[in-house]
């Protein structure tokens, strides 16, 4: 009797305590993923040498054409020379002008990422081309450097064509009086494309580890049946995915910071932001592609399907449709609403602020919370696609 007593109060004991039985199962299936994750070399290269040779490859310079950047116009100069000077910008196909009415505002357009330039036509603009000392401020900004380099071309050609339309009117003074341009970059002084390009390669490293990586493990474990194994344990399907999840989430972190440690390192990027902010919203993006990766695993169960959905869906978009490699404002206007369902999209925008700009909250905040929303909403599709496979 005493003996069936003891064995009562135990088995009463464990059920009264579900949260702990739950937590031991999760970190049992972690510890497991773990030896699995340590064991495989394919694992441990995605992870640590494949942020170093992205770095590597992607940290030089590229060239790209650019069409309809957009810029702020603040004219304080309401003149015939002033509006010649102006019609340079507005007349090309390069520059989508927005006229405002003070320097103030334009700079905070330029902040918040609204336009990526401001030409300025300065007060007494007339008597300055009269007495040939007349400038334009253009100021551009320099954390995207190729963009920059191009806008600044741009800009010097819309002036000399301000500049022969008046000549050629007559307008221009005897004395050989000239327009010039006075150009200033912001973020990015040194005109470094690395500066625009290495962060854009944490979203690379993160999509790699968080959903390709994922999606191809956990598909081999539904081909050979072990994660089914996992169903007759008592572990419930939310606990198995958060126990295969967490290594993955480590490693992504773990490439996060050899991303960053080389950036500073070896390229010597500014990082002008909070390191914590960078931290959480790197956070929220690997969630986002540790939910695809799962969901794609469990609605394929198959390696090959699972990477080429993986590739097309994640990792080629996180290339071309992010900002990464091209600007999307130069894109076609289809293709620019495409570009608001891949999470690539939003973490790009923000890493390139954090590092280049600070901490711009209207950058952050609204990029920060969409990615926010797509973990939510991924996670729960993935266990409730698990939960699927149960029934």
């Amino acid at each position: 009797m005493a003996k069936q007593t003891s064995e009562g109060s135990a088995t009463n004991a464990t059920a009264s305590h579900p949260a702990r039985n739950s937590l031991r199962r999760i970190l049992a299936l972690v510890r497991k993923e773990s030896w699995q994750v340590v064991r495989d070399p394919s694992s441990i290269a995605v992870g640590i040498v494949m942020p170093m040779i992205l770095l590597i490859l992607f940290g030089y310079g590229l060239s790209f054409d650019l069409k309809n950047l957009p810029v702020a116009m603040v004219i304080e100069d309401s003149s015939a020379e002033a509006r010649n000077a102006v019609s340079g910008f507005e007349l090309s196909p390069y520059f989508q002008t927005h006229r405002v009415m003070t320097m103030a505002e334009a700079q905070r357009l330029l902040m918040n990422k609204t336009v990526n330039g401001i030409v300025r036509i300065p007060p007494q603009f007339a008597r300055d081309v009269e007495a040939g000392t007349a400038e334009i401020q253009f100021v551009v900004n320099g954390s995207d450097a190729n963009t920059a380099r191009i806008a600044l071309g741009y800009a010097q050609g819309a002036v000399g064509i301000a500049a022969a339309r008046q000549m050629a009117e007559g307008k221009m003074v005897s004395n050989g009086a000239t327009i010039e341009l006075e150009p200033r970059l912001w973020f990015n002084a040194a005109n470094d494309s690395t500066y625009f390009l290495v962060p854009g390669l944490i979203v690379l490293v993160m999509t790699l580890i968080g959903a390709l990586l994922t999606a191809l493990v956990i598909a081999r474990e539904w081909e050979r049946g072990t994660f089914e194994a996992l169903f007759v344990t008592p572990a419930l399907p939310s606990e198995i995915l958060l126990g295969k999840t967490v290594p993955y989430f480590v490693l992504g972190m773990l490439g996060l910071a050899l991303s960053v440690i080389g950036s500073q390192v070896l390229f010597g990027v500014p990082l002008r932001g909070s390191l914590w902010i960078l931290v959480v919203v790197s956070t929220l993006y690997l969630l986002v592609a540790l939910g695809i990766g799962l969901l794609i695993s469990s609605l394929t169960k198959n390696q090959f399907v699972a990477s080429q959905i993986t590739l097309i869906v994640t990792f080629l978009p996180a290339m071309m449709l992010s900002g990464f490699m091209f600007d999307i404002r130069s894109m076609p206007y289809a293709i620019q609403v495409i570009t608001h369902i891949f999470p690539a999209r939003y973490f790009v925008s923000v890493l390139q602020t954090l590092f280049l700009a600070g901490d711009i909250w209207p950058v952050i905040l609204p990029n920060a919370a969409v990615l926010a929303a797509m973990a939510a909403v991924l996670m729960t599709a993935s266990v409730f696609a698990t939960r699927k496979k149960l029934g």
